[in-house]
């Protein structure tokens, strides 16, 4: 990731790297992706799709272009090695954290979230994550893989342990996935039921967020890999990521947007006003 200036930025995100409380980077990475592949383009194409829309938010009344973020670009990262990537997502994250800054990751397949939270995990080691997704990812292996988009939660689990992931909108998963489960994660199947106890239960506790655009049901968000029907819409899902910005966020990333598999341009448009969002709400 460079810390200098970028040409190539998310509207609205072109300010120094020292002057900025949010530093955006892209892990362009989809190597495990388990049906359709595509999301190493994400971010590409939502920094060029981003001035489709306005730095504005009328939801909020705030602007982008009374914050500080820093769009670093994309990570060079090797398609051919899972753990090379994710090392190098790791030590980008943990320059960020360092410099006391927030890191926002545009993914990239879900496997990436990782990296960024082994980064996380080693300076705040009583880390939590809140998942939004439509699945549980909790699989310990994908095809005898372990590092497999289908199985990042489960390797997240690993680092920081029971109760302190909290799953939301999950409608999809193999039995043992669920039950397995049960004893280690919180899951809140369908929609984001009980999302606004999340205070009551983590305090001021370091967050790490990450959100799964396929939790969105298909018909307003067809462009990602794995589409699965249930799930929930756009203002629901502006909602719930208002609630989880009131908590203390020490890290976080938006993943697996596939925009070649909308060729109507939609579902990379609806990505980058979500993203606007998410910045103006984690802005503290």
């Amino acid at each position: 990731m460079r810390t200098e200036k970028n040409i190539h930025t998310f509207i609205g995100c072109d300010n120094e790297y020292d002057e900025s409380k949010i530093v955006i980077f892209g892990a362009p990475f989809d190597s495990t992706t388990s049906y359709r592949p595509g999301t190493r383009f994400a971010s590409s194409a939502m920094r060029n799709e981003s001035f489709g829309i306005e730095t504005y938010s009328p939801y909020q009344d705030k602007d982008l272009e009374d914050i500080e973020v820093f769009d670093g670009g994309d990570l060079e990262l090797c398609f051919g090695s899972p753990e090379s990537a994710l090392c190098d997502i790791e030590s980008c994250a943990a320059q960020i954290l360092n410099d006391q800054k927030i890191p926002l990751m545009i993914g990239g397949e879900h496997l990436v979230t990782l990296g960024a939270v082994r980064a996380a995990y080693k300076k705040y080691p009583d880390l939590h994550i809140i998942h939004f997704d439509a699945h549980a990812d909790l699989r310990d292996d994908y095809l005898g893989q372990k590092l497999s988009h289908a199985c990042v939660m489960r390797r997240c689990h690993e680092l920081i342990g029971d109760g302190k992931i909290f799953q939301f909108g999950i409608r999809s998963g193999d039995r043992e996935e669920f039950y397995w489960g049960k004893n280690h994660v919180t899951t809140n199947k369908f929609d984001f039921s009980g999302i606004e106890n999340l205070y009551k239960i983590i305090g001021d506790s370091p967050v790490y967020f990450t959100l799964d655009l396929d939790v969105l049901d298909p018909s307003c968000f067809p462009g990602t890999g794995t589409p699965e029907a249930g799930g929930v819409g756009f203002v629901e899902l502006l909602n719930a990521v208002k609630t989880v910005s009131e908590l203390n966020i020490v890290g976080l990333d938006i993943n697996e947007l596939s925009p070649m598999l909308d060729s109507s341009g939609a579902s990379t448009a609806l990505a980058c006003k979500l993203l606007r969002e998410i910045l103006l709400y984690i802005y503290k």
